[in-house]
């Protein structure tokens, strides 16, 4: 039977595009492809997971969509975001599987961040 390999990306809208995509790369430091788009590299099994219709967890913009981004250091990652101005919550969960924190990027769309733990091998919620 013919399935799904990976997570081959998230694409979303935009006002301003190129804004959007220095803002990953500057405040995240994701790295820029020779195209100009920004990559972010594969790192095993992503979770695909609906929402209810009415779900908070995306924040209080109401959007319908939120990226879970894979980091190898929340605190830094966060501290980066609070040093270029970024939105943060203040919230930091500890799970089982690992750390979650949440920043608003520069479109108002809220992130997930999740820095798993050292034994886990699924993906953030």
């Amino acid at each position: 039977m013919a399935r799904v390999t990976g997570f081959g990306g998230y694409f979303f809208r935009s006002p301003d595009p190129e804004r959007a995509r220095r803002w990953y790369v500057e405040v995240l430091g994701a790295p820029l492809a020779a195209d100009g788009e920004v990559m972010l590299p594969a790192a095993g099994p992503a979770v695909f997971a609906p929402f209810p219709a009415d779900t908070g967890y995306f924040g209080p913009t109401g959007q319908a969509t939120m990226i879970n981004l894979m980091v190898d250091d929340l605190d830094g990652v966060l501290a980066a975001a609070r040093a270029h101005g970024a939105v943060v919550d203040p919230r930091v969960e500890q799970l089982p599987f690992g750390r979650f924190g949440w920043i608003t990027d520069c479109d108002g769309n809220r992130v997930e961040l999740w820095e798993p733990a050292r034994s886990a091998s699924g993906a953030g919620s």
